[in-house]
């Protein structure tokens, strides 16, 4: 079973929570507030009831979902596989369209072999993929689609 991510904009910044309460609103278990305490959540307190500032339990999730973040540079797309940005194998990346404006890129992963995938938009091709050449494929034949160099100011 996959493992839900708890929504910060569910909790009121200016009300407390006590581990059961953070539990019901965020709809998470109540090990798992307790967990997010280990690493790192701060009580008001240390006695008994452990309870939460909103605007705490919302800081921690939302930091929690920034380091998760994987941004791309330009020239990477994200591999599930490594969980991390990699270069496309032999510079070599296809682009199915979906309609006029937008599309999927698809290549092969540099490091371990596996598909990556990312939705882009046919006008900002040139800048995720800068000097790659980007291969579109239509239904009969592809052709190839140039990186197009700078513009010269």
């Amino acid at each position: 079973m996959a493992s839900k991510r708890a929504n910060p904009r569910l909790i009121k910044l200016h009300r407390t929570y006590s581990v059961e309460e953070a539990s019901e609103r965020l709809d998470v278990h109540k090990n798992t507030v307790r967990s997010w305490q280990a690493k790192g959540l701060k009580p008001i307190d240390v006695s008994r009831p452990v309870v939460f500032l909103g605007v705490e339990l919302r800081r921690y999730l939302e930091a929690q979902r920034a380091d998760a973040k994987r941004p791309c540079p330009p020239g990477m797309l994200y591999c599930f596989k490594c969980r991390a940005p990699r270069a496309p194998a032999l510079g070599m990346v296809d682009y199915a369209p979906r309609n006029n404006r937008t599309g999927n890129l698809r290549a092969l992963c540099d490091g371990c072999g596996g598909m990556m995938h990312r939705a882009a938009a046919v006008a900002t091709l040139p800048a995720i993929l800068p000097g790659i050449a980007v291969t579109i494929i239509d239904a009969p034949g592809a052709h190839k689609l140039a990186a197009p160099s700078p513009p010269k100011l």
